[in-house]
């Protein structure tokens, strides 16, 4: 959960004076340079920045982009200028000829370049850290429009620096991805926040992970929530495979406001049950890895069709060496039966991709590492290699837990071989989560599915238990859950 200050103040700046009612405070991004212009690059840095000033309890009103050209850059920054009131701006700070940011926003209000001296130890202080020669081609990077504040950048050699044109306040950052977000969290959203002053009002932006359901359908179970929390404002984003739940609200008692959110997360996560995997925004790899070392448990992963993709999320994480004990990519079917042990028999009955070959799977990572759990994957991710009864998007998950081994299939009807991959991997984990949050409760359901029939699914859905029907339900039976 994010609180922000935000109301009207006047706040003094070193260099410059402003009044800013929030309500009606213009925001705009701008991204420069050959590479975002032509799409050579995608602009992550323009998402990232409406995020978080987003969550400043912000709304950005414009996105713009333009080259590496002076006179158009000159233009957007006056355009921008008249018509914003505060305006974060990202690329063109570099040392070279096609770095012309500083040089445009200098045109733009009539003002000279000169070597600022804090904005020239900024660049220094980067290379004596480093002990890297500066060339003189650096120091260019110390040159900003007279008149302008320097934004120390204690992770490259780029300061900005912030600028009034006309009446917007600008925050120039360069464009490097890591730099940008490092000099945003440290010094341009603690100043952007600063505008609003002290104040009795406050914004909340609560985000609610979830795994399983698409966005139309969580969408449909959550439709009632701002009937049933006046004051809360609903907003759906697909980030695949996730979709995140997110609730908005802002108002003048801090206590009350933080109470209606938590009283509204709750609503959504009996609506949602356990497709939530994480209130603070955080990753399933994450979720999982904390379920691990809460239990005091380990884990093994055997990879077919992700190729080590779930290793890798595991292994993103701080601290999982704690409770990850074995990774291994077993293509072919010489390296399950040599590595884990499968059966021959099992493959020549079965096949690589069958719910009996990830099982065996599963188990043979769980014997041979001693970890507790044992997970494991094996499909088709295409676009090449399916047929009529295994069809590309299929893949089989098994799982060797303390009380047994079980597998699943599921089927998926993406296109790309990479969300292929992503979505396996995704449900993987998932179905591991799940047994953490429960395991004999799991185990009884993989039970029950495993004799389930069609025809019980049909009656269950002709007498209205839907609910009941979906807990028996497997994506195999024709529902994809993303």
């Amino acid at each position: 959960m994010r609180v922000r200050g935000e109301d009207s103040k006047i706040f003094f700046f070193p260099l410059f004076t402003f009044y800013f009612p929030l309500k009606i405070m213009i925001t705009e991004i701008l991204s420069t340079g050959d590479e975002i212009r032509s799409g050579a690059l995608v602009d992550t840095n323009s998402a990232y920045i409406a995020e978080k000033l987003e969550e400043a309890g912000l709304e950005v009103v414009r996105h713009s982009c333009v080259g590496d050209d002076f006179d158009s850059l000159r233009d957007i920054l006056r355009e921008i200028g008249g018509r914003a009131d505060v305006a974060v701006v990202t690329g063109g700070l570099g040392p070279t000829t096609d770095d012309l940011t500083s040089e445009a926003a200098a045109k733009a209000v009539g003002a000279n370049l000169v070597l600022d001296d804090a904005a020239l130890r900024s660049v220094e202080d980067f290379f004596k850290k480093r002990n890297y020669p500066k060339s003189r081609s650096n120091e260019k990077q110390a040159m900003l429009p007279e008149g302008a504040e320097c934004i120390y950048n204690p992770v490259g050699t780029a300061p900005g620096f912030i600028l009034k044109i006309d009446r917007c306040l600008f925050f120039f950052m360069p464009g490097v991805p890591f730099e940008m977000r490092r000099m945003l969290s440290d010094s341009v959203m603690p100043r952007i926040e600063s505008l609003h002053g002290d104040n009795k009002r406050f914004s909340i932006v609560k985000t609610i992970s979830t795994f399983g359901l698409p966005e139309s359908v969580t969408g449909e179970r959550l439709a009632g929530v701002m009937e049933e929390f006046p004051g809360i404002k609903l907003g759906l984003r697909a980030k695949f495979p996730e979709i995140q739940v997110k609730l908005y609200a802002s108002g003048r008692d801090e206590n009350a406001l933080g109470s209606m959110v938590e009283k509204a997360t709750e609503w959504v996560l009996q609506k949602m049950g356990k497709r939530v995997f994480s209130v603070d925004g955080s990753s399933m790899k994450a979720a999982v890895g904390e379920l691990l070392r809460k239990k005091g448990d380990t884990l093994a992963v055997a990879e077919s069709c992700t190729g080590g993709l779930i290793s890798h999320w595991l292994t993103d994480v701080s601290g999982s060496s704690d409770y990850f004990l074995f990774s291994g990519v077993t293509y072919s079917d010489e390296a399950k039966m040599k590595v884990l042990g499968v059966s021959p028999d099992t493959l020549a009955a079965y096949g690589a991709v069958h719910e009996e070959t990830a099982m065996e799977m599963a188990d043979g990572a769980r014997r041979v590492s001693g970890a507790a759990y044992g997970l494991s994957t094996s499909g088709i991710a295409g676009p090449t290699g399916g047929t009529d009864e295994k069809p590309v998007g299929t893949v089989c998950i098994g799982l060797a837990t303390p009380e047994g081994v079980r597998g699943r299939r599921f089927h998926f009807s993406f296109g790309r071989r990479a969300m292929n991959k992503t979505i396996f991997a995704m449900t993987a984990l998932d179905m591991l989560r799940r047994e953490l949050l429960g395991s004999p409760e799991e185990f009884e359901k993989w039970k029950k599915r495993k004799h389930c029939t069609k025809a019980k699914l049909e009656a269950l859905e002709s007498k209205g238990r839907l609910e009941e029907k979906e807990e028996l339900q497997t994506p195999s039976d024709g529902e994809a859950r993303i």
